[in-house]
């Protein structure tokens, strides 16, 4: 697959458009593929034995987690208490760990293990229930786009995140370009490092984040925004997802007849301003730039911005723009993700 610089692109003329040919078809790499992300900005990229290290820590089992992972199989009832004791005899004879003498048995496989192993390492690992697909992070974090999302957040790690600059802005030129799926999974990404994260859903005209992650809370910002809440409730707000300990989600609320309006108001800021007081990562999910006045108004705040554009399917013109309208803003972009699916 060739990649191509999508910065360098927006800092050339020519190319209105990203090449068709160059669009995944997904009719022949299977229906059930999910969307890939591709950082093409200078990331730091994880090494290959550092990925090889997290696996092998998720896939490999410890001694002294031995028992605690026989209790957790049992209390998913995938093993009985007869189970695990023939389970220990095997081990003790073969010398091996718990997990190993389980998949040689035939008792358990090998994903039943690893989601053992990320409760007792606390990595959220398919958790969720009925979780949504789009949410890859959780529920194929061992895959090739889950790497991809870790290499994105290794970048934003050392190039981007500091005790003062903590709100990222995810947007880009139009609609159906994957920057919901994104700022979903890089939410996901941070929170999984131990980062205190907080998703926003500031796409105040097509929300999705409430669908991806089943919010239940009929309130949000456009409640905030609206002034039909006080900033006395605004600490109980933000939902905590059970199953990801450091997540939190502020969804959109109530749609509004008036998003630009709300976005460019007086509350907006003062709003931000308290919850960057409780969260190591703020991620913002915006609308697109069709809305210009929307997007100016979150960026302005935000201060940082990292561009979604889809292969094959995004405008270099419609692109071109977004950045000058975030220069405008006096947002820094600090990187673009090239979506395929």
């Amino acid at each position: 697959m060739k990649i191509k610089t999508l910065m360098d692109f927006l800092n050339k003329d020519g190319a209105e458009v990203f090449s068709a040919n160059e669009q995944l078809d997904s009719r022949a790499s299977g229906a059930g593929e999910r969307e890939k992300v591709i950082y093409i900005e200078n990331a730091r990229l994880e090494t290959a034995g550092e990925q090889g290290a997290g696996k092998e820590l998720l896939g490999s089992g410890t001694g002294w987690t031995d028992d605690a992972m026989g209790q957790i199989l049992i209390s998913e009832g995938i093993l009985s208490g007869a189970d695990v004791n023939r389970i220990v005899d095997y081990q003790r004879e073969k010398g091996l760990f718990f997990g190993e003498a389980a998949i040689e048995l035939d008792l358990v496989k090998q994903d039943d293990i690893l989601k053992a192993l990320s409760r007792q390492f606390g990595y959220t690992y398919g958790q969720h229930g009925a979780a949504s697909k789009d949410m890859v992070m959780a529920m194929s974090p061992f895959g090739e786009v889950a790497e991809e999302f870790r290499s994105i957040r290794a970048h934003l790690l050392n190039d981007w995140l500091t005790p003062d600059r903590k709100m990222l802005a995810v947007m880009s030129p139009g609609g159906g370009e994957g920057r919901s799926y994104f700022a979903a999974n890089i939410a996901l990404a941070f929170s999984q490092l131990g980062q205190s994260t907080l998703l926003i859903d500031a796409d105040l005209r097509s929300p999705r984040q409430h669908e991806i992650f089943e919010v239940k809370t009929r309130v949000g910002l456009s409640s905030l925004l609206a002034g039909r809440i006080s900033m006395a409730e605004l600490d109980m707000l933000p939902e905590k997802i059970s199953a990801f300990p450091n997540l939190a989600i502020l969804g959109c609320g109530p749609v509004p007849p008036n998003p630009s309006e709300l976005l460019s108001g007086c509350r907006f800021r003062p709003i931000l301003a308290k919850l960057d007081k409780y969260f190591d990562v703020i991620i913002i999910d915006s609308p697109s730039a069709n809305y210009d006045a929307d997007v100016m108004a979150i960026a302005s705040i935000a201060g940082s911005a990292l561009l979604v554009a889809r292969r094959g399917y995004s405008r270099m013109d419609e692109t071109k723009s977004l950045v000058a309208l975030l220069n405008k803003a006096r947002a820094m972009v600090v990187g673009a993700v090239l979506n395929e699916y």
